[in-house]
């Protein structure tokens, strides 16, 4: 028997129950996985109370990111095999598969292999943040050394990651942050500037820091009429790519009656992750910035398992500077 997270109805934390359940052999296309930690997103807290673009089909589970080894393999899956240390990517539906647990059926298309110097707890807080960063920052060639970049929201673990990746192709990140008490947090992890939105005038401060230029790209998860703001600070020929819906009010196509010279679009990682070849060069760019120390993950806190619904309350109470990460313990009866 696996121990597996399901609720059977949308809600807060509370519907979140630990459960014994037969997981069975993967069929085909599939891996199955002994799970030693799991990487939590916001995605999982929508789902979660059906906020979400994908709806849940009760009973559910949950979970886009894991990392552990493999226990069995599906029929036509080839490169995997019993014991390999491996790492899930958000590569399918939270209505079709999920990650908490201690073990877990996943697509293979899902799985990558798990440096051996990477330690579970860090593996699991890469994948999702790293890949949805990089799209915009590293494979979309919009960003060139020298440039400003704008990072919303950015001591989320997305931004964090974003903050490492602007650094790595020599570009200068801004951060935003709501109130002061995260400013020098994310001036250590790395951000050139750090911008208090209660505080500061965003406009006029990304101005003043760019010398009149603005920035060549604002990454934002928030989306809503902010973004009108956001383009005032986008310099000429710029870019705004939203990647996530924080504000569920309507967006706006930014200054739209002013003709601004930017280009917006909406993003995410899927369009990355449902793509082998795409997939293959994000996976190979991350792994070389974590084999030579651009990338560090950034842990916030770890929770138990048996304390699920205790940490999508921490997660949902937004003080935290980076990922949060379940871990798994196994003993005779669940290994």
């Amino acid at each position: 028997m696996a121990r597996l997270v399901q609720f059977d109805r949308l809600g807060g934390p509370e519907v979140l129950t630990l459960r014994d359940i037969e997981v069975g052999a993967p069929g085909a296309g599939e891996v199955r996985i002994r799970v030693d930690a799991i990487g939590l997103n916001r995605a999982e807290i929508m789902f979660r109370d059906g906020s979400y673009f994908d709806q849940p089909v009760f009973p559910s589970t949950l979970g886009y990111e894991a990392a552990g080894v493999v226990e069995a393999v599906g029929e036509g899956v080839d490169g995997f095999a019993e014991g390999d240390p491996v790492a899930v990517v958000p590569a399918f539906l939270q209505s079709e598969y999920g990650t908490y647990g201690d073990h877990v059926i996943v697509p293979a298309s899902a799985v990558v292999p798990r440096a051996a110097n990477v330690d579970p707890d860090r593996a699991a807080a890469v994948w999702m943040a790293y890949i949805t960063a990089y799209g915009p920052l590293a494979e979309s060639g919009r960003v060139r050394p020298g440039d400003h970049v704008l990072i919303t929201a950015a001591s989320s673990s997305v931004g964090l990651a974003a903050i490492q990746i602007a650094r790595h192709v020599g570009a200068i990140p801004i951060a935003t942050t709501r109130g002061a008490v995260k400013k020098q947090r994310l001036l250590d992890a790395g951000a050139a500037h750090v911008v208090v939105t209660d505080d500061e005038d965003l406009p006029a401060r990304i101005k003043e820091i760019t010398d009149g230029e603005g920035v060549r790209l604002a990454f934002d998860p928030i989306a809503g009429p902010g973004v009108e703001t956001l383009a005032q600070g986008i310099a000429p020929g710029g870019f705004l790519v939203v990647y996530g819906a924080l504000d569920q009010r309507t967006t706006p196509l930014p200054n739209a009656q002013s003709y601004p010279a930017l280009t917006s679009s909406t993003y995410t990682l899927f369009e990355i992750t449902t793509n082998p070849e795409r997939l293959r060069r994000a996976v190979a760019f991350v792994n070389a910035g974590l084999a030579s120390g651009s990338f560090t993950p950034v842990v916030d806190r770890t929770f138990d398992l048996a304390d699920i619904a205790e940490a999508h309350r921490y997660m949902a109470a937004n003080g935290h500077v980076g990922k949060i990460v379940v871990t798994v313990t196994h003993d005779d009866a669940t290994a």
